[in-house]
């Protein structure tokens, strides 16, 4: 990333990227220990029986091995990337924007092997559509522009720097799940929780188009 560097603001720049990059550093890791991800037999059974158990519109049923063989040929980022992002009939994120990447990946991986698989611990796939900057003006920025309902403010340290107290990971699940008047991916469930990550940073330190 590059820094927005503002004539007579260095300073407080610096200060503020004391306090973020840490907390973006460890994004990777820290989501592992503070998100409590589903089993793909959870995912399985609880959202992608819906259509996945009777075939529905053309969907590769559970158990057919020959079908799901088919698609995970073209490799299992790519199912999940169309897990994530939606194909055909099937809506981004199943119709459950809050379920995560990881939760999609596992949720193949438990499909393609007919239940034998290990749940993977990352995301097979997690496809970035858009800039920070781009999904901020073209979504975020409705709320978090003027902090509508209590929203933290784009660039406000003061608005989040409280919030960055549990670290930049907390923030972006929240983002995914949905959190008081912000619903889970900000109502766009086809956005990715790269998406999503490069949205808070980019409001949490602004950076150039």
């Amino acid at each position: 990333m590059k820094a927005l560097m503002i004539r007579g603001n260095r300073p407080r720049r610096l200060s503020i990227l004391a306090i973020v990059l840490p907390s973006i550093m460890c994004f990777q890791s820290a989501m592992a220990e503070t998100r409590t991800d589903r089993s793909g037999k959870q995912v399985v059974e609880t959202v992608c029986v819906g259509c996945h158990e009777s075939g529905k519109d053309g969907a590769p049923r559970i158990g057919d091995q020959a079908e799901w063989a088919k698609r995970a040929s073209h490799g299992l980022g790519a199912v999940t990337e169309h897990a994530i992002t939606g194909i055909r009939k099937m809506p981004a994120h199943g119709a459950y924007a809050s379920l995560s990447d990881l939760e999609m990946s596992r949720g193949v991986a438990y499909m393609v092997s007919g239940g034998a698989a290990i749940d993977p611990s990352k995301p097979y796939s997690s496809p970035s559509q858009m800039t920070g900057a781009q999904l901020v003006k073209a979504r975020c920025s409705e709320c978090h522009g003027s902090g509508k309902e209590g929203a933290p403010r784009i660039g406000n340290m003061d608005d989040w720097k409280p919030r960055l107290q549990v670290g930049v990971d907390n923030l972006v699940t929240s983002a995914i799940r949905g959190h008081n008047a912000m619903p889970a991916r900000a109502g766009m469930a086809n956005l990715s929780d790269s998406d999503l990550r490069s949205a808070v940073i980019f409001m949490v330190v602004p950076q150039k188009p």
